[in-house]
């Protein structure tokens, strides 16, 4: 079952717990076309869960001396890896910014990391992705990116053609308290629009902090399709809602080129 998740962060409702590590950004344009970003899906056998919340609980401390890591979260998920109220005992994600692809490579093929998830989780799927836009800041960080959309007849500076390809979204907000009631309130009709939603691939709700943290990943056939579901119906609305009344202290909306894909999330397989 695809898990619920929007693309705005106005629709993004999970239950989680997280930390957080990170060197400060003082030009995010000095990192063009190098920086990529490593995100892992996990769902954790039932005899390790208790791993699996001790990595909650370290957050990115349990990244420590990841070589070229610049920026890191580790994040619970909703029940069955979408939203609500009610946490998953066992779905989680990681989200890390690496300096260079050779530094994101080798934290994939070779960290005791990424090794340890492996044989702890029943899914596992790895996404090793490129922003080539990016609205916003994550606790104050913001993304180097390509600068401009990839190019629509072939390779450009963003990256491979995404046009006609798939794309990756990540957004995140922190929701201010007085309006969390709101945000909720939204969030069944968005849910059940994406589950109707052509186009969309896989989507992954994930959080910082219980209620008021969130996050989701997304990867779509092509821009447009992802653009149509965010341009539409109940996201739109939540999206206008959470402009209108300002929901969010902080938020930050993604789009991604997927450099790679691999694995398993929520019964289909990946690359």
């Amino acid at each position: 079952m695809r898990s619920e998740t929007g693309l705005a962060a106005a629709v993004l409702p999970v239950a989680a717990a997280a930390a957080v590590h990170r060197h400060p950004i003082a030009d995010p344009a000095a990192a063009l076309s190098t920086q990529v970003v490593v995100l892992l899906l996990a769902e954790v056998l039932p005899r390790w869960r208790g791993w699996g919340w001790s990595r909650i609980m370290l957050g990115a401390r349990s990244l420590h001396g990841a070589a070229g890591l610049r920026f890191a979260k580790v994040m619970g998920s909703g029940f069955e890896g979408g939203f609500g109220l009610r946490p998953s005992m066992s779905r989680q994600g990681v989200f890390a910014l690496f300096d260079t692809e050779a530094a994101a490579d080798d934290f994939i093929h070779h960290s005791a990391v990424v090794s340890t998830y492996r044989t702890r989780c029943g899914e596992f799927c790895v996404a090793k992705l490129r922003a080539w836009s990016c609205r916003g800041t994550w606790d104050g960080v913001a993304l180097g990116t390509s600068g401009r959309p990839p190019s629509q007849s072939g390779d450009g500076p963003g990256g491979p053609d995404c046009s006609n390809g798939p794309v990756a979204a990540l957004t995140r907000a922190s929701i201010r308290l007085p309006k969390a009631w709101f945000f909720w309130r939204m969030a069944p009709a968005a849910q059940a629009s994406l589950a109707r939603a052509p186009g969309c691939r896989l989507a992954a709700g994930l959080g910082e902090a219980p209620l008021l943290r969130q996050a989701t990943f997304s990867v779509w056939d092509s821009v447009q399709a992802m653009d149509a579901y965010a341009r539409s119906g109940a996201h739109l609305q939540a999206i206008q809602a959470a402009q209108r009344h300002g929901y969010f202290s902080e938020s930050m909306f993604v789009r991604f080129t997927p450099l790679s894909l691999q694995g398993t999330w929520q019964g289909v397989c990946h690359g």
